[in-house]
């Protein structure tokens, strides 16, 4: 929906975002730079874990939020 936006090279502060998926990666990077996603707490961002219905609505309300 948002396009190709730009994505900052920085390596995510995470200590699990190894687990995120390549394919994702660029994604992942841009929606944590934007304040989408902001992790679980303790520097986790648990990349292969499930969101619960509270989050994808915060997550969505971020993106709403942008621009």
């Amino acid at each position: 929906y948002a396009g190709s936006p730009a994505v900052d090279d920085a390596g995510l502060i995470f200590s699990d975002a190894d687990q995120v998926s390549d394919w994702a990666d660029a994604g992942v990077r841009w929606a944590v730079a934007n304040g989408i996603l902001s992790g679980k707490g303790n520097g986790i961002l648990d990349p292969l874990g499930n969101a619960t219905r509270a989050e994808v609505a915060q997550m969505l309300y971020r993106y709403t939020q942008i621009g």
